[in-house]
């Protein structure tokens, strides 16, 4: 309290719980105030639940202040777990600062006292189900109930990963079953992706000889009469143009990608992969 009473710097705005009006962050910056004898102090309010008020203030005392113990850390992480046990273990221990085992272990330890919840919510938001083989199966629905349904639509309905999706539809057009012989090691179900890669028949459709020369092979397609003179073609040449993703440009837009955006543009570059990787294989020539 002394040390923030002669700070000359503008201390940050203490965060309040709206609905009870209870500090959450900030207790001390209160009190240097009210002995400073100022008559208010610059708030930021939180609307949501008195269960998610108390995460978010174990949140910010891990962060700065006077650090939790180890101890209160791990009550913490209890009662969070209680109160939250669809948030997986990677959220609560990046809100306690404790190591992922050590939640698991407070998980696995906790009894009745933690719900088991079917699915989890992870640290980038996706919900995915704690049972592997539920996920695969609730995707083999989906895909029988609509067979053209998107991956990016039956990884949402099955809270699984579009890499999953597509080995799933993959597994049910060849007649297999949607479960591989045996369970993913705890990397790939960290993962939620399947062994093989998403574009594994990439290579297959254009011989090596057609794979160079990317942008030569454009400008032959944009003086072609039969395409440059119809609407569909001239679509089609807008499309191959927006779509033309040089090794210069990747090394440039990859870092501009925000970290909060990469998920978001990692799956819809997934998705127009696969539907680009269709649409090569239909209009592949044949031998």
């Amino acid at each position: 309290m002394r040390l923030l009473a002669e700070s000359e710097d503008e201390l940050p705005p203490v965060i309040v719980h709206r609905p009870t009006m209870c500090v959450i962050d900030g207790r001390h910056r209160l009190r240097v105030a009210d002995e400073l004898g100022r008559s208010w102090i610059a708030v930021r309010f939180f609307d949501g639940a008195e269960s998610e008020a108390f995460a978010l203030s174990v949140e910010r005392n891990t962060r700065h202040g006077l650090p939790l113990t180890l101890s209160e850390r791990s009550v913490a992480a209890r009662r969070i777990l209680a109160s939250h046990p669809e948030w997986s273990d990677g959220v609560v221990a990046s809100i306690t600062a404790l190591a992922t085992k050590t939640v698991r272990a407070l998980r696995r330890n906790a009894g009745a006292e933690v719900h088991h919840a079917a699915v989890r919510v992870g640290r980038d938001g996706r919900v995915r189900p704690v049972d592997w083989a539920a996920g695969r199966m609730r995707a083999a629905e989906v895909i029988r109930d609509d067979p053209g349904a998107s991956l990016r639509t039956i990884a949402r309905e099955a809270g699984i990963s579009p890499w999953t999706a597509r080995d799933v539809r993959e597994r049910l057009r060849r007649g297999e079953d949607p479960l591989p012989s045996r369970p993913p090691s705890p990397r790939q179900a960290r993962d939620d992706r399947p062994t093989r890669p998403l574009l594994h028949a990439v290579p297959d459709v254009l011989p090596a000889r057609t794979r160079r020369g990317a942008a030569h092979r454009l400008d032959g397609l944009m003086s072609d009469p039969a395409l440059k003179y119809s609407e569909p073609g001239r679509l089609l040449l807008r499309i191959l143009a927006a779509n033309a993703l040089s090794a210069e440009k990747r090394e440039t837009l990859v870092p501009s990608v925000p970290l909060h955006c990469r998920h978001a543009v990692y799956e819809l570059a997934i998705e127009y992969a696969e539907s680009w990787r269709d649409f090569a294989l239909r209009v592949k020539p044949r031998d």
